[in-house]
């Protein structure tokens, strides 16, 4: 059952590839196959999200009307802006931060 899981492969690198991963194996503490399997998973959340970015780019250009209520909605559920400082209750409303003059 488990055999086919753990089986492993052979492939072609050049042989300066090889010494990068070897060299970061090394440093990590880790074996290349954990490197290699690390830095698969975060070249495909890269791409999951350039995907993301480039559907939500599509919709701001082709659907602005449809953008502009997912933004409303999205205010109505999560609530305004949240404040990028926190002051103490007895300052609020006494100060005013540069991004709160808009």
């Amino acid at each position: 059952m488990g055999a086919k899981h753990n089986a492993a492969t052979t492939i072609r690198v050049s042989v300066k590839t090889r010494d990068r991963l070897a060299k970061i194996a090394r440093q990590e503490g880790r074996n290349m196959t954990e490197v290699l399997n690390d830095a698969i998973t975060d070249y495909e959340q890269k791409l999951f999200w350039q995907t993301v970015n480039e559907q939500i780019e599509r919709t701001q250009r082709e659907d602005p009307e449809g953008w502009a209520d997912y933004l409303a909605e999205r205010e109505l559920v999560l609530g305004g802006k949240p404040r990028s400082r926190q002051i103490a209750p007895e300052w609020e409303g006494l100060i005013t931060f540069p991004e709160e003059k808009e």
